[in-house]
C-alpha cells in the first residue's frame, strides 16, 4: 500500500484542517467504527484540548461511548421505538440505536458536525437514520418520541430551560430520557430540579478508558406521573 493511501482523511473546516481518526467500538457481537478529530477519554486530554480552539462538536466524548455500552446492554428496549438524539456530534449512540432496531432522527446544530455525522451513519451501514439541523432554542419539530437521548448535553446552564422545555413536550407517552454525563458540576442541577418536580431519576455508572478511567453517569429519567381525573 502507497504512503498516500495511508493519509487520514482531512476534515476540512474554516478554523483549519485536521485530521480524522478511526473508534472502533465492539460490543454484544456488534461491531461499529465512526471518525472523529479527538478523543477526549481522560481529563488530561479534555483540558488540553479545551486550551486549543478545536472543533468539539466532531471530537470523540467518553459520555458517547458509555452511552453507547448502556444501549447494548438494554438491548430490545430500542427495538421498533423512535429516539431522537439531541447533539448527536459524530453520532454514536444513535448509529448504535439505529442497529439496535430504532428509528432514529439524529440532530445538531452545527452543519459541520452533522456532515460527520452523516458520513459515520454510512460507514456503519446505517442508512435509515433521519439527520436534522436544529437549534434547541427554536425547537421546530412536532413528533414526540419513545427515547430521547443525548451524551454531555448539559454543560451549558443557559440551554436548561431549552433542553427541558423539549423534554416535556417532545416524549410520547411512557417516554423516556436517556442522558450520559461526566458529573460535570454545571449539569447535575438539572436533573435535580427535574427530580424536585416529580420526574423519576435513576442511575448507571460506567468507567470509560483505561490508562485513567473516567466515570460517567447514564441517567434513565422517567416523567411524573400523569393523574387520571
Amino acid at each position: 500500500m502507497s504512503s498516500a493511501a495511508m493519509q487520514p482523511e482531512v476534515l476540512h473546516t474554516s478554523i483549519g484542517d485536521f485530521p480524522l481518526h478511526e473508534y472502533r467500538l465492539g460490543l454484544g457481537g456488534w461491531r461499529w467504527s465512526v471518525l472523529h478529530t479527538e478523543a477526549m477519554l481522560t481529563n488530561a486530554e479534555e483540558s488540553s484540548f479545551f486550551q486549543e480552539r478545536l472543533p468539539y462538536g466532531v471530537a470523540l466524548w467518553p459520555s458517547a461511548i458509555a452511552l453507547a455500552h448502556e444501549l447494548v446492554a438494554r438491548g430490545d428496549d430500542f427495538r421498533g421505538k423512535a429516539v431522537l438524539e439531541l447533539g448527536a456530534g459524530t453520532g454514536l449512540p444513535g448509529i448504535v440505536a439505529a442497529s439496535l432496531g430504532a428509528r432514529v432522527v439524529q440532530t445538531d446544530r452545527q452543519e459541520l458536525v452533522m456532515s460527520v455525522c452523516k458520513r459515520n451513519g454510512q460507514r456503519n451501514g446505517v442508512d435509515s437514520i433521519d439527520h436534522r439541523l436544529v437549534d434547541w432554542t427554536d425547537w421546530n419539530d412536532a413528533r414526540r418520541y419513545d427515547w430521547i437521548i443525548g451524551s454531555d448535553i448539559l454543560y451549558g446552564e443557559a440551554m436548561h430551560p431549552h433542553l427541558r422545555h423539549i423534554f416535556e413536550t417532545r416524549l410520547a407517552p411512557g417516554g423516556r430520557l436517556l442522558l450520559s454525563d461526566p458529573f460535570r458540576p454545571t449539569g447535575l442541577p438539572l436533573l435535580e430540579r427535574m427530580e424536585a418536580d416529580g420526574w423519576k431519576v435513576s442511575m448507571t455508572r460506567w468507567s470509560i478508558g483505561e490508562d485513567e478511567p473516567r466515570a460517567i453517569g447514564v441517567f434513565d429519567v422517567r416523567p411524573p406521573a400523569v393523574t387520571a381525573r
